[in-house]
């Protein structure tokens, strides 16, 4: 699946970001010495279990981390930027203009009170400053591009007149309309169902191939829509990336014990009989996590370097790396 736009010049580079939550238990982990880099043009899947930072990775790109959260370190540097540099309100200007997200729920991200043209003409305006009735036009031509049928009248309906799957195109609408160079796409279909969830994966793919050269972060746990979406994965765990690579190689050479759990528990449909191999165990505390690498506790090929050093992501051979003592004297 690997393609010429992969290899294109880089639009986003985290480095060694990290991102906290203050309770009352402790420090959460959420975000944790994270690092990736995704192309103009490019879609990169971000995958694993819940609760392993996919979400708080996204929210702390596109600058929505509020206390008690925290980005306590690294950098996000986008389009040659530091983010973390900017004022609040030089991260509203971007945010939707250069940068949009897609969430997974979009009934707690419409206003229900608010007619969806009017929604998403006010944003449209805020950025491009021009008049109601230009922006409404550019509106309808959204809605139309993402499948709404009858925009013109669609326009003046409220969320609750949707079904789920037209309202995550409505979502989508808002998203693109000002054609950002980059979109971070959290478990965008979650709540739909495998028919509405072609139809969204498809209309993504189509927007995103048009002449805005759009780049996608896509946060999901299904590594089939990975499969279908994505040119190449990043693996998390426990708030860090255990494996990277191309999604073809990530996903039939898995190198990462993770990884490995991740693919064996999923059911195959070429397969007539067969048994599941859960991962044991439960994902790492991100308050208290275990001492050396965070999988050890859960891992079948743990060792004692395992349980008192720290994996680092370590390249490998075809463009593929992974943070495993596994791979060290190869590595080296």
């Amino acid at each position: 699946m690997t393609t010429d736009r992969a290899m294109a010049d880089t639009l986003l580079d985290v480095r060694g970001l990290v991102t906290h939550f203050a309770t009352r238990r402790g420090t959460v982990r959420a975000v944790d010495d994270v690092s990736f880099h995704v192309g103009r043009g490019e879609t990169l899947g971000l995958v694993g279990e819940s609760g392993c930072g996919k979400s708080a990775t996204g929210l702390s790109i596109i600058g929505l981390i509020e206390p008690p959260g925290r980005i306590a370190g690294g950098e996000i540097v986008f389009e040659g930027e530091d983010l973390l540099g900017k004022t609040p309100e030089e991260m509203r200007r971007i945010r939707g203009a250069r940068i949009s997200m897609i969430f997974q729920d979009p009934t707690t991200t419409l206003n229900p009170v608010l007619p969806i043209g009017d929604q998403i003409a006010e944003m449209f305006r805020y950025h491009t400053r021009i008049g109601a009735r230009e922006a409404r036009a550019r509106v309808i031509e959204m809605l139309d591009n993402v499948g709404i049928p009858r925009p013109h009248e669609r326009y003046r309906d409220y969320p609750h007149e949707f079904s789920g799957g037209m309202q995550q195109r409505v979502i989508i609408a808002a998203a693109l309309i000002l054609h950002p160079a980059l979109v971070i796409a959290d478990e965008p279909t979650t709540a739909l169902d495998v028919t509405v969830q072609m139809q969204i994966l498809a209309l993504l793919r189509r927007l995103q191939e048009g002449e805005a050269n759009t780049s996608v972060i896509l946060i999901s746990h299904d590594l089939g829509v990975v499969a279908q979406m994505c040119e190449r994965v990043c693996v998390m765990y426990a708030g860090t990336v255990v494996e990277a690579g191309t999604t073809e190689e990530v996903l039939e050479n898995p190198r990462h014990p993770y990884t490995v759990g991740l693919i064996e528990s999923i059911p195959r449909l070429d397969v007539e009989s067969q048994s599941l191999n859960p991962i044991p165990g439960v994902v790492a505390d991100p308050i208290r996590p275990p001492e050396g690498c965070k999988f050890h506790p859960r891992c079948a090929h743990v060792h004692d370097l395992c349980r008192t050093a720290r994996p680092v992501l370590r390249a490998l051979d075809g463009g593929h790396s992974a943070a495993c003592h596994l791979y060290a004297e190869a590595a080296s």
